[in-house]
């Protein structure tokens, strides 16, 4: 065989296997950051601790814990607090998922903007009158 066409063909073979290579490693990657991303939990409490709420890696509301202190306020408050306690529980959860795919994706790749994007439905700052679990 010609030198020249066996090192074209060793270069290919090389580059194939690269290729190869980095595929099997972005998919690992992204097999990490699914199941780091499926065990999130974000848990945040109101003020003065009468309300705790925790919610899943959906932000759905999965435990909702009241203090007695809660049967003395009035039905609007009571929904207006566990209502911002849920959305800070859900901050939570984006804050922490958006660390999760710039731990294993990278926030620049494609797969890690599409799903910071699919976290971007859920809240982003507190505001006000409630405290995100650490």
């Amino acid at each position: 065989m010609d030198d020249g066409l066996s090192a074209d063909l060793d270069a290919a073979e090389r580059w194939v296997e690269g290729w190869q290579s980095g595929i099997e490693a972005r998919a690992a990657q992204a097999r990490a950051m699914s199941h780091r991303l499926a065990e999130l939990t974000g848990k945040a409490y109101s003020g003065d601790r009468s309300i705790e709420v925790t919610v899943d890696s959906s932000g759905a509301m999965t435990d909702l814990q009241l203090d007695e202190r809660i049967r003395k306020w009035p039905a609007a408050r009571t929904g207006r607090e566990i209502l911002a306690v849920m959305r800070a529980a859900q901050a939570q959860v984006r804050r922490d998922a958006t660390k999760v795919v710039a731990e294993t994706v990278g926030l620049d790749s494609p797969t890690g903007r599409a799903v910071a994007d699919a976290f971007a439905r859920l809240p982003d700052a507190a505001e006000g009158g409630w405290d995100a679990a650490s």
